[in-house]
């Protein structure tokens, strides 16, 4: 916790990062208890109740800063440059899981279609896709379906859309926690008296330089 009587350490800093690195992971390990009709969002729910939690409260802290000394060193402009990139691709990201999963209970048939809506079309990817099941899967598939009042074609093309979503934010989770835990150890061991900026993209934290390399690939 940083202090409001002077400017943070880098220990203050670190733990700053450190703590929303965690806060972020444990997106992941939420629970969400998911009634039987809607077995197929189960991969989903957690992060979906847990992620915006943790969104506004990563913003409560940033907005706290304002009554604090604000960092105006190298190593706290560092910081304030990681948080910042982190709490940025974590909203991000859970506006993609949103969308997601409204795509999903689209395909599902919730909530009903007004006249004039079509059903969002599966995924190009997913078209053709051959899905191999033994008895017992198979078995257990028919009872999710039937409880969740859907063909079993159709509970699987949902479930493997959650599926897929469920990767996409916990790639995006642990990424971002591994970003801050890095740039979190870099403000601490880094040798020198001050961690430069602005000299070059290895200088820069690790999630901003994650950013970058995306935004690259994306061009």
């Amino acid at each position: 916790m940083m202090t409001t009587d002077a400017l943070p350490s880098r220990c203050d800093l670190a733990g700053w990062l450190t703590d929303a690195a965690q806060a972020i992971a444990g997106i992941l390990v939420a629970e969400y208890d998911t009634p039987a009709s809607r077995s197929y969002l189960t991969p989903l729910l957690g992060p979906l109740s847990a992620g915006p939690r943790v969104v506004g409260e990563l913003n409560e802290r940033l907005e706290d800063l304002l009554d604090e000394p604000l960092p105006t060193t190298p190593v706290g402009l560092f910081a304030l440059a990681s948080y910042a990139s982190a709490l940025g691709w974590l909203t991000e990201s859970l506006t993609e899981l949103t969308t997601s999963v409204d795509a999903i209970c689209t395909r599902a048939g919730l909530p009903a279609l007004e006249p004039g809506e079509h059903p969002v079309p599966a995924p190009a990817e997913e078209e053709g896709f051959d899905h191999c099941f033994n008895d017992a899967e198979t078995a257990a598939i028919r009872t999710a379906a039937d409880a969740a009042g859907m063909e079993p074609d159709a509970y699987v093309d949902v479930l493997v859309g959650a599926l897929r979503a469920a990767a996409a934010i916990t790639d995006a989770c642990m990424e971002i926690s591994s970003g801050l835990i890095e740039d979190a150890q870099y403000i601490v061991e880094e040798a020198a008296s001050e961690v430069r900026i602005g000299e070059g993209p290895g200088s820069l934290p690790t999630l901003v330089r994650s950013l970058l390399s995306r935004l690259e690939t994306t061009q």
